[in-house]
């Protein structure tokens, strides 16, 4: 559900548990927020797979030894 549809109510609450947190805690909360929206919005693994797949029989890899360029070891 996209924010536009979203319930007043619903955001609401949401708003309403964000100010019951002490406001140091923030940051860690919007981390959240976002590691939980990148985790809801992920290609199921069979659609990932099939792109992979896909790209793959089209030619559109790269040598293994590129992969690490422009990788710093420390």
């Amino acid at each position: 559900m996209g924010a536009l549809a979203m319930d007043n109510k619903e955001l609401n609450l949401m708003l309403e548990e964000v100010q019951r947190t002490p406001e140091e805690y923030w940051p860690a909360l919007l981390q959240l927020i976002r590691t939980f929206r990148e985790a809801i919005t992920l290609k199921p693994a069979k659609a990932s797979f099939r792109q992979g797949w896909q790209e793959a029989l089209n030619g559109e890899t790269q040598d293994i030894e590129t992969l690490w360029e422009d990788i710093d070891a420390e």
